[in-house]
């Protein structure tokens, strides 16, 4: 999944050109880099995708570092949905996220994508600490099937939104994403997400998340933190129950 405008109109209205000089080892890896960026429209990944299907997602998300973006964006995001994911094969997604771009510090974000529609970006919170955590979610409402709002610490931060035929449908990401601009660049990133869930049912039946797919770039690292239980039916620990990382828990950083 991408993020299209108008967060991509405003990353090119920012953009600037990425530095030169670098190191032999420096220059491979941004060779590696440019490379997987090439073969995807300038987007590269570092995540995960759920094995089974569900009725939302959620994960507390920290910027470990602060981003170094060159050009483009960055951003440590959770949805479902995707490019060609609609019933009809129409582009259809929601997704939530901290993001960052050239000359902004990181910011907190919600971006739609409904059929027949343009892109529709909300910016949620900016200046977000490096080590401040957020707790996002998205989540398909209980009685309205079809139907989804994104939360963040708990409370919801968007009306409603309908994506038909979107019910049981997708299996829910959790990922970082670098996406370079058009230029050759290559942005640097950190972003932990601790408590990554997947809800069983409308409204709320949270188990932890088990990955199935893995995005993983080259000069990309992927770092487990915590494992999901070993149980299926293990419900996700309530806040505070745990030592260390809850589950599922991973950092997804650039080299």
């Amino acid at each position: 999944m991408k993020l299209r405008a108008p967060l991509l109109l405003l990353a090119a209205a920012i953009l600037v050109a990425a530095p030169v000089g670098a190191s032999r080892a420096a220059s491979a890896g941004i060779r590696a880099c440019l490379t997987d960026a090439a073969g995807n429209s300038g987007y590269t990944y570092a995540g995960h995708q759920a094995t089974h299907r569900g009725h939302g997602v959620r994960a507390t998300i920290t910027a470990v570092r602060a981003p170094n973006v060159s050009a483009g964006h960055v951003a440590g995001w959770i949805g479902l949905g995707g490019p060609g994911q609609g019933a009809k094969g129409e582009n259809l997604w929601i997704q939530a996220g901290l993001g960052s771009m050239p000359g902004m510090g990181t910011f907190v974000y919600a971006e739609i994508v409904r059929s027949g529609r343009e892109p529709q970006f909300i910016l949620l919170e900016e200046n977000v600490e490096v080590g401040s955590s957020r707790r996002l979610a998205i989540l398909e409402m209980s009685r309205r099937p079809e139907r989804w709002r994104i939360w963040v610490n708990g409370k919801p931060v968007t009306s409603p939104v309908f994506l038909p035929g979107s019910a049981e449908r997708w299996a829910p990401i959790a990922t970082a994403e670098s996406w370079n601009g058009g230029a050759a660049a290559c942005n640097s990133f950190a972003y932990r997400f601790e408590r990554v869930s997947v809800s069983h049912g409308r409204g709320g039946s949270w188990f932890a998340f088990r990955p199935g797919y893995r995005f993983h770039d080259a000069n990309y690292r992927l770092r487990q933190l915590a494992a999901p239980p070993a149980r299926d039916e293990a419900r996700v620990l309530a806040d505070g129950a745990a030592q260390g990382p809850a589950p599922y828990a991973f950092v997804a950083t650039s080299s």
